[in-house]
């Protein structure tokens, strides 16, 4: 795998050199590393998961009640992330189905 030296980003082979995802820059292919190079298809964005204020995501339906604070509804979307270190509980984040009031559970 190899990174952009502009941005970070994880570049891809095109055509004989390497070229960044995100901004574009390109470097040279080192072909000695070839063969330890693996190129794979685009993510789609059909399983990414927007938690941020305003995105439009769909996450998956709660399969337990939840109470929304702003309408009392008991059905929301929800996605889970892991916010904290590795050894802490993940955090769960719901978004109402019938108003849209966002909100955020601590385990």
């Amino acid at each position: 795998m190899q990174f952009c030296d502009e941005c970070g980003s994880m570049m891809h082979a095109t055509e004989g050199e390497m070229v960044c995802s995100s901004c574009g820059a390109s470097a040279d292919r080192d072909e000695a590393l070839a063969e330890q190079f693996v190129s794979t298809e685009a993510q789609s964005d059909d399983d990414v998961i927007e938690t941020e204020e305003g995105a439009n995501f769909e996450g998956k339906p709660t399969s337990e009640d939840v109470i929304c604070d702003e309408c009392g509804h008991t059905v929301a979307w929800y996605t889970i992330k892991q916010t904290g270190a590795a050894d802490e509980p993940p955090t769960r984040f719901f978004k109402c189905k019938d108003c849209g009031y966002r909100w955020r559970e601590y385990n």
